[in-house]
């Protein structure tokens, strides 16, 4: 990879953390379950615009983004969506060009985050993932890591233009499915799997931080 644009992302990654940092109250838990190395795919709740800075600005891997292709019609944040690992895609369609890019960095070792319910919540709670990652992780040998969001929503829900400073965001990953274990599992089950043990980890931080649990 071109030198230029990895240390470009790692400055962008320090940025955000640092301004993150004093943004937010941020609690980040598990880290110790990123893999040091190989193809891994974080795969989580949205629940704001924030969402992917989030699961990334801690992490010592790189991660690969997919982001809708509308954002991109921006030159300028276009360009700088870019210049931080974000791939347009389209939505409601099966755009192959990006899902052989997706694939390629996942060959190559990368890590890619995906959020498979399609779109932010309306609501905070974890809606039923939508199957297609199965195929990408299975194609790209890479492991799932799953990762709950927590906080995000109450910060900036949909229809809110600005964030809410100060407020309590928790990021934490759990422990890997490898890669072997996807390629057993059906692209249905794994959504199903993956939906169930995230809404499982959101309700566990919920009731931690003195939260009501979310009734699933």
């Amino acid at each position: 990879m071109n030198t230029l644009k990895t240390c470009w992302y790692w400055l962008a990654v320090w940025f955000c953390r640092v301004i993150c940092t004093i943004l937010f109250r941020l609690r980040i838990d598990g880290k110790e379950n990123i893999p040091k190395k190989g193809a891994f795919v974080l795969i989580s709740n949205h629940q704001s615009f924030l969402d992917p800075v989030f699961c990334g600005i801690h992490l010592k891997r790189q991660l690969y983004f997919l982001a809708r292709d509308t954002l991109f019609k921006n030159r300028f944040f276009g360009r700088l969506l870019a210049s931080v690992h974000a791939t347009p895609v389209k939505r409601g369609q099966a755009d192959l060009g990006a899902m052989r890019k997706v694939i390629s960095r996942l060959k190559e070792g990368f890590g890619i985050c995906l959020f498979p319910e399609g779109t932010r919540t309306q609501d905070g709670m974890v809606s039923p993932f939508k199957p297609g990652f199965g195929l990408l992780c299975r194609r790209g040998n890479a492991a799932v890591i799953p990762v709950i969001i927590d906080g995000a929503f109450e910060c900036w829900p949909r229809g809110r233009k600005i964030f809410t400073l100060g407020s309590r965001i928790v990021i934490r990953y759990d422990k890997a499915i490898t890669a072997e274990e996807v390629k057993k599992t059906s692209d249905k089950e794994l959504a199903e799997k993956l939906t169930e043990r995230l809404q499982q980890m959101q309700n566990q931080c919920r009731t931690e931080q003195g939260k009501e649990p979310y009734c699933y």
